[in-house]
C-alpha cells in the first residue's frame, strides 16, 4: 500500500464535511472551467507520489465510444476475476460513478478523504474541477489493491490531466468534430491531440475503420506498438453472432468466434467492443482473460445513457449523444427500432456544441420537439436552441422550457400509449431526466455487476 505520510503531515487547509460541499468549492477553485496542460496537475501528483501507479493502467480517449468502451473492459476484466479500477466522466446522476471500483461507485467519505488529501497536497497550485477529480480518483486507487486500473481522458488527450499517468496500453475509439476550440476543427488534428497519449515502445489500439493518418503518423514518429483496425484485427457480423480475429499474424492466429453481442444497443458498439479485445490481446501475457469470461462480460455489460431503453406504454430512449457522429449513430439506432405511432424529441445541450449538426440527423425522425435547459453555466438558451430546431425541422412544432426535466414532463403528457420519447444532445440532460427513473437504473445497476 502507497505511503499516505507526506500528505498527512498537516491538517488539510480546506475540509468540508459533505460531497456536495466539496463539489461546489472545487467548482469555484480556478478561474477557468478548462485549463489544459499537465504542469500543474502533475506537480501536485508528484507530491502525492501519484504520478507512477503500482498497478497496469489502459488509459482511453476518443470522441465517442469511450464510456462504453471502459464498461466492456471492466465487464469482461471482472468477468475473468481481476479487481479493476475505473474512472470516467462526466457522470449521469451522482459524481460517484466517476470513481469505481469493482464496478461499484466509491462512497462519498472515500471521495471526501482523497479531495482532503488533494487540498493539502496542491498548496497554491490551482486545480480544475476535472483536474481536482483526477488527482483524487488516483489517490482513491493507490489505496484499492488494483489489478488494473482503467482512465478515461476528458478532453483531447496531451494535455489531458489524464495523460500524467503512463499508460500500459492506450486505446483511441472514434475520431470526430467536437471540443474545437480546444483541439482543432478537423480530424487530423484532433487525432494529433488525441494521439498524445500514445508512449514509446507500449501497445495502443485505434478501433476506428476510417482512421485519422495523423494518428498513424503520431504512433510511427513515436514507435508506439500501434494496433489498427483493418490491418491487426477485425471483425465480422453474423446475424446474432460476431467474430474477431487478429490479422496478418499467422504465427499467432488469435481469434473468437461466435461472440455474444454486447449488451449495449446498436451496431457502434461492436466496433467498440473489437477494440476492446484487441486491447485485452495486448495485455495477453499478463492478464489471462478466457473465452468464457468475455462472452459472460459482453453479456453482462450495461452502461446508462448509451441508447438506453425504457420500455412501457410510452417507451423512453435516452443517449448522450452530444456531437455530429453520435447523433448519425441514434439517428440509424432509432430507425432498427420498431416505429412508434408518435415520437417525440426532449433535448438540451451546451452552447459550445454545434446544434445544427446534431440535431439535423433527427429531424426527419421527431413529430414535435421539448426543449430545455442544462444546469450548467455552458447550458445552451432553450430559446435560442428552440430556434435552432425551427431551422433544422421547419414545420414540426417545437416548444422550450427553462429546464429539461421540465421539458420531459411537458412530453410525458403530450405522448400516448404506442409513442415514444427520445432524450438526448448532453449527459445533463439524460442525466437530468434519468433521476425521474432511478429505480429502474439502479437495478440495472446492480445486475450489471452480479458477479463482483
Amino acid at each position: 500500500m502507497r505511503s499516505h505520510l507526506a500528505s498527512r503531515s498537516a491538517p488539510a487547509r480546506k475540509h468540508f464535511a459533505s460531497l456536495d460541499d466539496w463539489l461546489a468549492w472545487q467548482e469555484s477553485l480556478h478561474v477557468r472551467e478548462i485549463d489544459l496542460g499537465l504542469e500543474r496537475v502533475r506537480s501536485v501528483a508528484e507530491r502525492l507520489t501519484l504520478s507512477v501507479p503500482q498497478y497496469p493502467v489502459i488509459s482511453v480517449a476518443g470522441t465517442n465510444g469511450k464510456g462504453s468502451s471502459i464498461a466492456l473492459l471492466v465487464s469482461i476484466l471482472a468477468a475473468a476475476g481481476y479487481r479493476v479500477g475505473a474512472y470516467t466522466s462526466p457522470h449521469l446522476r451522482r459524481y460517484n460513478e466517476r470513481v469505481q471500483i469493482g464496478g461499484r461507485s466509491v462512497s462519498d467519505k472515500r471521495l471526501c478523504t482523497a479531495f482532503e488529501r488533494v487540498e493539502h497536497a496542491r498548496g497554491d497550485t490551482p486545480l480544475t474541477y476535472f483536474e481536482f477529480g483526477t488527482l483524487a480518483a488516483l489517490e482513491v486507487f493507490g489505496d484499492a489493491d488494483l489489478d488494473i486500473g482503467i482512465l478515461e481522458v476528458g478532453l483531447g488527450g496531451r494535455l489531458d490531466a489524464v495523460n500524467l499517468v503512463d499508460p500500459d496500453v492506450a486505446l483511441i475509439t472514434t475520431i470526430a468534430i467536437d471540443h474545437v476550440a480546444w483541439l482543432g476543427g478537423d480530424r487530423e488534428s484532433i487525432g494529433r491531440e488525441k494521439a498524445g497519449i500514445f508512449r514509446p515502445g507500449r501497445p495502443a489500439v485505434y478501433a476506428e475503420p476510417d482512421p485519422a493518418v495523423s494518428v498513424i503518423d503520431a504512433a510511427a514518429g513515436m514507435q508506439t506498438k500501434l494496433q489498427l483496425y483493418g490491418r491487426d484485427f477485425q471483425y465480422q457480423l453474423d446475424g446474432k453472432v460476431w467474430h474477431w480475429s487478429r490479422v496478418g499474424n499467422a504465427a499467432e492466429p488469435q481469434r473468437y468466434d461466435s461472440l455474444p453481442r454486447p449488451r449495449l444497443n446498436g451496431d457502434c458498439q461492436i466496433q467498440n467492443a473489437a477494440g476492446v479485445l484487441a486491447v485485452l490481446d495486448t495485455l495477453r501475457d499478463r492478464f489471462f482473460v478466457s473465452d468464457g469470461a468475455i462472452r459472460l462480460g459482453l453479456s453482462r455489460v450495461f452502461l446508462s445513457g448509451r441508447f438506453e431503453i425504457v420500455a412501457g406504454p410510452v417507451e423512453h430512449v435516452l443517449d448522450v449523444a452530444h456531437n455530429a457522429q453520435a447523433a448519425k449513430a441514434l439517428a440509424r439506432q432509432l430507425d432498427a427500432l420498431q416505429p412508434a405511432a408518435r415520437t417525440y424529441a426532449v433535448v438540451g445541450m451546451l452552447m459550445d456544441k454545434d446544434a445544427v449538426a446534431v440535431l439535423t440527423p433527427l429531424a426527419s425522425k421527431v413529430d414535435r420537439w421539448f426543449v430545455g435547459g442544462v444546469k450548467s453555466a455552458r447550458g445552451a438558451a432553450p430559446a435560442e436552441l428552440a430556434e435552432v430546431v425551427r431551422r433544422v425541422a421547419p414545420r414540426v412544432p417545437v416548444s422550450s422550457y427553462q429546464e429539461i426535466v421540465t421539458a420531459s414532463q411537458a412530453a410525458k403528457r403530450c405522448a400516448a400509449p404506442g409513442d415514444r420519447i427520445v432524450v438526448f444532445g448532453s449527459f445533463l440532460s439524460v442525466g437530468a431526466v434519468l433521476k425521474g427513473i432511478q429505480p429502474l437504473a439502479d437495478q440495472h445497476e446492480e445486475l450489471s455487476w452480479t458477479n463482483n
